[in-house]
């Protein structure tokens, strides 16, 4: 077992964390955002994966051979489409942000 598809995922957690925190722009944080949130994928998938394992789909495989859990697989799929609409909603909103104050600092100067 290697431990290298969670220390990727810890480290991309803690680049978008810090980019989120230290930033002073509203289209850096949503970009630093997103790569926290990739961090997910990999952790995600680093979970499900089985060496030597098929697709399941269980009608032509063998008792016998391993199979990855759908459940992972679906739960990554789910993540994906939750991390782009957040991402769509917050650049919606920085948008609106930059129209009202001409800026996209977030003290709001």
């Amino acid at each position: 077992m290697t431990y290298l598809p969670y220390a990727v995922a810890a480290w991309l957690f803690a680049v978008g964390l810090y980019g989120v925190v230290t930033s002073r722009n509203l289209l850096h944080q949503i970009i630093s955002l997103s790569v926290a949130q990739s961090s997910t994928y990999v952790l995600l998938l680093s979970v499900g994966f089985h060496t030597h394992a098929t697709a399941p789909v269980f009608a032509d495989v063998p008792t016998t051979r391993a199979a990855v859990d759908p459940v992972v697989q679906a739960l990554s799929l789910t993540d994906v489409v939750v991390g782009a609409t957040v991402t769509a909603l917050l650049l919606a909103i920085a948008v609106q942000v930059h129209k009202r104050t001409g800026s996209l600092d977030p003290e709001g100067t």
